[in-house]
């Protein structure tokens, strides 16, 4: 029993964005049905000879039932269609080219049913020129919205996303406007589409970056030679780790930063003496920083910063993460039901005070619940059969 036990959805989406939506709605009790080609979600399996995606693959698919189908055809469209006609939420991040051949965009299935929330997440924007051109948030997200450049080094290459980052980034942009035009359709019966885009998802997380670009302000540099404020940059310690320093007010915190690390002098020092000096003089202030920073493990430095006021937050492993304690004291992780015991798995971030969730089971295997939706739909056994004679379903 979840906040949205009694939600049924349908999901058409393949890898991650759409089906993100779909997991985190599971997650939070909805019935969350995922279609699925004959050929599958390609996520499933997904470049198994080089790295083992399966763990990803659950955290985006946990607690929903499977269906297999050729929903490409105007028999299993239909069949879709069917399931839309009865629910609350429908998923999908497939190009909508494809799907209005079906006849599964949002025109047709809002005709059968006013009440259905559709939620379309594309990677150019569902009315763009470029609706069909094929994305990946490596593509929209990351590079074609500026953020590759940003994090990249002056002149060099851009730099790197890390797997789902942009995915899972405009899954929640999508989670709240489903949620929303639930809201608008208790008050007024309505259903309604809801657009979200990997590449206004990029726009979005680095507005501050753009709204100063738009200004003519252009972009305030964060590489060590051009950093505003060192303040808010991160030092590796003795022992090889990196603290992430996190003094925005840097004129404030610079008096107490200087006796944290027992260099009084840098606070009277006039290249040193005002943000606007330090910015000036952040060469110099970086190698003298990164020295000082060198001569203790992070442990210690903790300790003194922590003692000092000084603001800092550790650059931690995988290893570390997991071991954090912190993770656990956060609600980072879950606990899901698994035929070989309970497993520790990332959890979907947000709670609900009077309405907890809890995870049903881990990622349904391809096509497993397809009679049994099929059954639910009016089908009989001998009517299942042919399905299967004509190559509609595995």
């Amino acid at each position: 029993m979840g906040i949205l036990d009694g939600v049924t959805v349908v999901e058409l989406g393949v890898w991650v964005a759409g089906p993100a939506v779909g997991g985190v709605l599971a997650d939070w009790g909805a019935d969350v049905i995922k279609v699925e080609g004959l050929d599958a979600d390609p996520f499933r399996g997904a470049l198994a000879e080089v790295a083992d995606f399966s763990a990803a693959f659950d955290l985006d698919n946990r607690g929903k039932r499977a269906l297999a189908i050729d929903w490409r055809s105007d028999e299993g469209a239909a069949i879709v269609g069917r399931l839309a006609d009865q629910a609350d939420v429908f998923v999908t991040n497939l190009r909508p080219g494809g799907l209005a051949l079906a006849g599964l965009d949002y025109e047709t299935l809002r005709g059968r049913n006013p009440r259905l929330i559709y939620a379309s997440v594309t990677g150019y924007g569902l009315h763009s020129s470029e609706a069909d051109r094929p994305a990946f948030d490596i593509g929209a997200f990351w590079s074609r919205a500026g953020i590759a450049h940003l994090v990249g080094r002056p002149g060099g290459e851009p730099g790197g996303i890390r797997p789902g980052l942009g995915d899972h980034t405009a899954a929640m942009q999508a989670l709240a406007g489903i949620t929303a035009a639930l809201y608008h359709r208790e008050r007024t019966g309505e259903g309604q589409q809801v657009r979200v885009s990997l590449l206004r998802a990029g726009a979005y997380t680095i507005g501050w970056d753009i709204s100063s670009a738009l200004t003519g302000a252009g972009v305030l540099p964060l590489h060590r030679e051009q950093h505003p404020n060192l303040l808010i940059a991160p030092f590796r310690t003795r022992d090889g780790g990196y603290m992430q320093l996190l003094m925005m007010q840097g004129d404030r915190f610079w008096p107490q930063f200087c006796r944290a690390v027992a260099r009084p002098e840098w606070e009277h020092d006039p290249r040193f003496a005002t943000l606007a000096d330090r910015a000036e003089n952040a060469v110099p202030l970086d190698e003298a920083m990164t020295a000082v920073m060198a001569q203790k493990t992070r442990d210690e430095w903790a300790a003194i910063f922590d003692r000092e006021g000084v603001w800092w937050a550790p650059v931690q492993t995988m290893d570390e993460v997991i071991a954090d304690p912190g993770m656990a004291e956060a609600g980072a992780w879950a606990s899901q039901p698994r035929p070989e015991g309970d497993a520790r798995v990332v959890a979907s971030p947000v709670d609900f005070g009077e309405t907890p969730w809890a995870l049903r089971g881990p990622a349904p295997e391809f096509g497993q619940h397809t009679e049994e939706i099929l059954l639910e739909l009016g089908y009989d056994w001998d009517g299942i059969i042919g399905l299967k004679d004509r190559g509609l379903i595995p």
